[in-house]
């Protein structure tokens, strides 16, 4: 059922992708610098496109600028996840070598009686 789900919301996605886009086919120019700056610094850099790559160019770049966003500002969490699960590894290799060489747990009736036989 979620299979389906997706496939529904994938094709809604697209048909809603190619409206714009064809809505939106008109070219507009992108430039570096504004006519002014560029006259005056002697780049004057520019791309026609259609409008709908420009909005979808944007989307892309606006959703990527967030995922690095968010990767540097959990960045903190990662790290201490890091230190705690080195810890936890470290302190579970030293408890299995307590267990390997810490002798059995013995009856203390025992132990006395052991006491004896040998002094």
């Amino acid at each position: 059922m979620i299979r389906y789900l997706r496939y529904l919301w994938l094709a809604v996605l697209a048909i809603t992708l190619l409206t714009v886009a064809l809505a939106n086919r008109a070219p507009v120019t992108l430039r570096a610098l504004p006519d002014d700056l560029a006259a005056f610094a002697g780049f004057g850099w520019q791309i026609d496109l259609p409008l709908y790559a420009v909005i979808f160019a944007s989307i892309l770049a606006g959703v990527l600028i967030g995922f690095v966003w968010e990767w540097f500002r959990e960045h903190k969490y990662r790290a201490e996840m890091t230190t705690k699960s080195r810890e936890v590894s470290k302190l579970e290799r030293e408890l299995a070598v307590m267990r390997d060489t810490k002798p059995e747990q013995r009856d203390d009736v025992l132990a006395i009686l052991d006491q004896r036989k040998a002094g």
